[in-house]
């Protein structure tokens, strides 16, 4: 899933590649689970909430490399430590960040998706203009926060 996530923003990302690239190796009823902090917080579901969250990442990062991964964690869940390298598209500032995340799967597909960042606010300050109100992001179109329980 990794390697088809790294063509699918090589072919342009949201709104240029075609999400079929990574449609196989996500259930349609997958489930990403993102810190309310988070520009791009909130639970995304389905195929139709993935490729809305790809556009909400998109929107908030001109870049975002994942420089190093280790598997702590093979079964299921799938335990991954990500280094993240990104730079803010309001900003222009860069960050270096960890994520953790426990990947859940059924049926030989992605089902749940569940990252654990070690500072929020720090990346919501990177994404954050300098003088913009200190008011929580608007969540984008699809998003639900975790409070909102099930669709």
């Amino acid at each position: 899933m990794y390697q088809a996530e790294a063509r699918y923003l090589a072919a342009g990302g949201p709104g240029k590649a075609h999400f079929a690239l990574l449609a196989p190796y996500f259930a349609p009823d997958v489930v990403l689970h993102q810190a309310d902090a988070l520009p791009y917080g909130g639970v995304w579901r389905g195929h139709d909430g993935l490729q809305r969250f790809f556009l909400a990442m998109s929107g908030t990062w001109e870049s975002f490399a994942m420089v190093e991964q280790r598997f702590l964690a093979v079964g299921d869940p799938v335990v991954v430590l990500t280094q993240v390298r990104a730079r803010a598209r309001a900003t222009g500032r860069e960050l270096g960040f960890p994520i953790l995340q426990t990947i859940g799967f059924r049926d030989g597909r992605i089902a749940e998706v569940r990252p654990f960042y070690w500072d929020t606010a720090a990346i919501a300050r990177a994404c954050t203009p300098v003088g913009a109100a200190a008011e929580a992001p608007a969540r984008p179109a699809g998003a639900r926060r975790p409070a909102q329980g099930p669709a």
